[in-house]
């Protein structure tokens, strides 16, 4: 895997890059976004850190935007990933409250008492400071549905599975309490070390990118 992932490093790092603040409307309505990160490196040039997408129509803008400016943890495992390590880093108790989803009425009436929504604001400014200003990306399109989620996955696969690429000694993700992401070197865990991309898919990417 490591020949197929060095090849996708560099087609994705000849492709245009947005840092924090990005026009949204130069991106895709449907497509694939891959993450790196400053201070990683991989097949001597930015380490992919992750690789994501969106479910619904025409919502890539939107999922970005909730990586990088809503601060909602639980609109975004990205986000709530980022969080964890913060909070695991320097102990913090709190990272047992930033794990509950309050998105449903239910839960937000059980634990409105119990959770401290002022400090749950701070590590939410916290964590957009951190992705602000140290994480980048770079998108392409991919307007069909199941394409595009077969297509994430294996690239996902594809990184996960390679035995060069490998996080640097100060990634803050080694500070996760999610083994999969310390162990992978990725902000994921779903969808590592399944199926990689065969060369006829490689082929095919190739074509979309260049396209």
């Amino acid at each position: 895997m490591s020949k197929n992932c060095e090849q996708l490093h560099q087609w994705f790092n000849r492709l245009k890059k947005y840092h924090f603040p990005f026009d949204k409307t130069k991106i895709p309505l449907n497509g694939i976004y891959l993450l790196f990160e400053k201070g990683e490196s991989g097949h001597n040039t930015n380490r992919i850190v992750r690789i994501g997408t969106h479910t619904g129509p025409n919502q890539l803008r939107s999922r970005l935007e909730q990586h990088f400016i809503r601060e909602n943890k639980d609109r975004s495992i990205f986000r709530k990933n980022i969080g964890r390590a913060l909070l695991n880093k320097k102990k913090d108790s709190f990272l047992k409250k930033w794990e509950l989803d309050l998105t449903p009425k239910k839960q937000r009436q059980k634990y409105s008492k119990s959770v401290d929504f002022d400090k749950q604001k701070t590590v939410e400014k916290e964590v957009t400071k951190c992705i602000q200003n140290n994480f980048f990306f770079v998108v392409f399109p991919v307007d069909d549905k199941e394409k595009r989620l077969k297509l994430e996955s294996k690239i996902i696969s594809t990184v996960s599975l390679c035995d060069e690429c490998e996080p640097s000694k100060n990634w803050l993700g080694l500070f996760s309490p999610k083994e999969k992401i310390r162990e992978s070197g990725l902000w994921l865990v779903n969808e590592l070390y399944k199926e990689p991309l065969s060369d006829i898919e490689l082929d095919e990417l190739k074509r979309i990118l260049v396209s």
